[in-house]
């Protein structure tokens, strides 16, 4: 018995090609997207063709496992979607094949494509990272004098932070420009004021030529002041009118040691992140203890070794003896009052600063823990994300069965946006610490699981989950909506209709119409009570409705042009709608007891008795119109 079967082979053919497209189509997408971040670093930069094919090899590599999930989708939705609108899925199940069975050489491949992707980030994803990092970091150091900001002080230049207000890219020419340059040590500090300047690289690609005009410079004379006192430090000033400083820069473009970048988390492997989670959680520990014993111990030993009692001492014999611990204070001469004023703000301040310092390197080495959990986690999400997407993609085709490019394609959007948005936001929650990063990382997927379990069964079952003529059935019956008659001359007739049992008992129906519409008083309010408590079937309207149809299809027979408008002017009734909200009697109980939602179904109930009452009028009238032209026209 053959292990694969011809139509394994065929769905698999059909399913290949269109994976392979749709897959260097989103490669093609997202690479775009992730461009327009390096724009500048790309432009005027005067890279080679070398730098820049690594740059797009690197790139796209990066970007390959957030493209597999999509392209599962957008090929499941195309596949079963052709074979649903050419009706090749139809003739599978009517052979007796089940769909979980059509499914399964393509969930074959789709769980391949799991396990490759998972072996991808693991593998070759890491190194692709680090080896653009380091693409991109060299890329910014070439050609400095393009990449300074205007309105903030760009330190890119060793020695130097540079402050330009304006930037003129037509002349090249830096406005309004403050220099602040430690390269000789900041004992010889020196700030340069000019209105403008031009930055340029020398010739050999080993200087930055800055060219300063109409301005001033200040330089500390610290290291020559020897133990003069703070006031007394000379500085110089000079004014100039043009002035050109060497920078020793190399500008040449230099690709940094991709090593540098391996402490990232994104650039290891699973068991380098493992690695790096055990030491990073044993330096959070180490760090954490540490607090605790500086704030528990250090300042009590502190205090003891000066002489100090123990504060916390203090306050429990005074609390035993029975004396407020303010009176200790009181007593207190003025002086040393102040004494412990400044010995306690110092000490606080000195605490708080600690403190300070604690948190800020316990919330990085945190940071950084979190993040390695992230992307260990991660590393199986993106590759489950390719199996989940094929089983709402491939339910969904078939259940739509539309192939192509067009609703494939715009479902697809719609349901990764979905994805993305969900997968974002919960990773972002994560990555600051406001969720567990097993519940921030595995949002995403927990929600794709039921969608696509859900889907497989109806499509499984043939359900018309996306029929769209149900949908607007179900809200006009919510929005108190409902269909107009559009009844056409028939071409051909072969029982015409008895014009004289048809007026008789159109007559009939418009008298029994009008003594309902006399005895149940439609326009008046109806009573709450009754509405959801006290429920009977209204059998009069249901007949009434019955009848008017019945009378339709056989007028529907006609050949007369007027009687075909008049009976298309006939409203099309909602026999229960005027007397409950819902069918089960529980359910509109509960309605009633529940006000808010009460009130809006009374409401809508008495609009429906309104409705009703007016259409019982216009069956009246159109039914009296019929009749009269019946009668003119002497129909047998």
């Amino acid at each position: 018995m053959r292990f694969i079967k011809k139509l394994d082979v065929f769905i698999l053919k059909a399913y290949l090609q269109l994976f392979a497209g749709t897959f260097f189509i989103c490669l093609f997408i997202f690479m775009m997207q992730f461009m327009w971040r390096y724009v500048e670093e790309l432009i005027s930069k005067g890279l080679s063709w070398e730098v820049l094919v690594k740059f797009f090899y690197y790139s796209g590599l990066t970007l390959v496992p957030i493209s597999m999930p999509l392209a599962v989708l957008l090929a499941s939705l195309i596949t079963f979607g052709n074979l649903g609108e050419r009706f090749e899925l139809l003739s599978m199940k009517a052979a007796g094949i089940p769909l979980v069975r059509i499914l399964q050489p393509v969930c074959l491949f789709a769980l391949l494509v799991c396990v490759g992707s998972f072996y991808f980030q693991n593998k070759v994803a890491p190194e692709a990272t680090k080896q653009l990092a380091s693409l991109v970091w060299s890329m910014k150091q070439k050609s400095p004098e393009l990449e300074i900001p205007e309105g903030i002080f760009y330190n890119e230049i060793p020695g130097y932070n540079l402050f330009v207000e304006h930037k003129d890219t037509e002349t090249g020419l830096l406005y309004g420009v403050m220099i602040y340059s430690t390269k000789g040590g900041y004992d010889d500090a020196e700030i340069v004021l000019a209105d403008s300047a031009r930055l340029q690289s020398t010739a050999d690609k080993m200087h930055l030529k800055l060219t300063l005009y109409h301005g001033e410079r200040f330089r500390n004379m610290d290291s020559q002041s020897g133990n003069m006192l703070r006031a007394n430090i000379p500085y110089m000033r000079e004014s100039f009118v043009s002035e050109v400083d060497l920078i020793p820069f190399d500008g040449n473009f230099n690709i940094m040691d991709a090593n540098l970048f391996s402490g990232n988390a994104q650039t290891k492997d699973l068991r380098e992140i493992n690695r790096g989670i055990d030491s990073l959680a044993a330096l959070v520990d180490s760090v954490g203890h540490a607090v605790y014993a500086t704030l528990r111990g250090n300042y009590m030993e502190h205090d003891l070794r000066r002489g100090y009692p123990d504060s916390a001492e203090v306050v429990r014999r005074v609390a035993e003896e029975g004396q407020p611990f303010d009176s200790i204070y009181a007593f207190l001469p003025e002086e040393a009052k102040s004494k412990a004023w400044r010995t306690a703000s110092t000490r606080a301040q000195s605490m708080k600063n600690e403190c300070e310092f604690r948190r800020i390197t316990t919330e990085d080495n945190n940071r950084t823990y979190r993040r390695h959990q992230m992307e260990a986690h991660k590393k199986f999400t993106l590759s489950l994300a390719c199996l989940l997407f094929f089983f709402i993609g491939a339910p969904l085709g078939a259940i739509i069965r539309k192939g192509g490019l067009g609703v494939p394609v715009v479902i697809s959007v719609v349901i990764f946006i979905f994805y993305y948005i969900i997968n974002v936001g919960s990773e972002k929650m994560a990555k600051t610490g406001q969720w567990n990063i097993v519940s921030g990382i595995w949002l995403s997927s927990m929600v794709l699981l039921p969608i696509g379990l859900f889907l497989i069964n109806r499509a499984n079952k043939d359900s018309v989950v996306f029929n769209i003529e149900g949908y607007m059935f179900f809200f006009r019956r919510l929005l108190g909506l409902r269909a107009k008659r559009n009844i056409n001359r028939k071409e051909v007739i072969i029982n015409p209709p008895s014009y004289r049992r048809v007026a008789s008992e159109l007559e009939q129906l418009s008298a029994d119409c009008a003594a309902y519409v006399k005895r149940a008083r439609l326009h008046l309010i109806p009573n709450y009570w009754k509405l959801f408590f006290r429920y009977r079937h209204d059998k009069i309207v249901v007949d009434i409705s019955e009848r008017l149809e019945m009378l339709v299809e056989e007028l529907h027979n006609s050949r007369d042009a007027v009687i075909l408008t008049r009976i298309n002017e006939l409203p099309v009734l909602v026999p229960d709608a005027h007397t409950r909200p819902f069918g089960n009697r529980r359910l509109n109980m509960a309605a009633g007891i529940l006000l808010p939602v009460g009130i809006l179904l009374f409401l809508r109930v008495w609009r429906y008795r309104l409705r009703l009452w007016k259409d019982l009028q216009q069956i009246q009238k159109i039914s009296k119109q019929i009749t009269d032209r019946i009668i003119d026209k002497g129909y047998e």
